[in-house]
């Protein structure tokens, strides 16, 4: 059985640091790539950074690049994403997800929600102002 378990989340004061963790069971973590999403109250769910497992390319977006992190321990079949400089506008329930995806995603497709096969059940993140 697959399995994606997050962890790591809180609330925190703005400019805090956070690291989250997604334990995956089940699969082999080659080959795949990692999603962390996440999903404010009254927002759409949105793409926050991913990673290919095969060849550690990693991507972001644009609102967190050079504040959050992602980062694969293969061994443990674990993926961080370790967040500092945090925002109120950070507060989100954050997922992971994960995908078999050879070759890896590019810097555009990792957003793409749908071609994640499996889910974690989020971790709330709440920064203060």
């Amino acid at each position: 059985e697959v399995q994606l378990v997050e962890s790591g989340g809180g609330l925190v004061q703005a400019g805090g640091s956070l690291r989250l963790s997604c334990a995956a069971s089940g699969f082999t973590f080659d080959d795949y790539a990692i999603g962390w999403f996440r999903q404010a109250p009254g927002k759409e769910r949105e793409g926050v950074s991913g990673i290919s497992t095969s060849d550690g390319s990693t991507y972001y977006a644009d609102s967190v690049k050079g504040r959050f992190t992602i980062s694969s321990d293969n061994a443990k079949n674990t993926v961080y994403l370790q967040m500092n400089s945090l925002k109120p506008e950070d507060t989100a329930v954050y997922y992971c997800a994960a995908t078999l995806w050879v070759g890896g995603p590019d810097g555009i497709t990792w957003r793409n929600q749908v071609a994640y096969d499996y889910w974690g059940q989020g971790t709330q993140v709440t920064v203060s102002s």
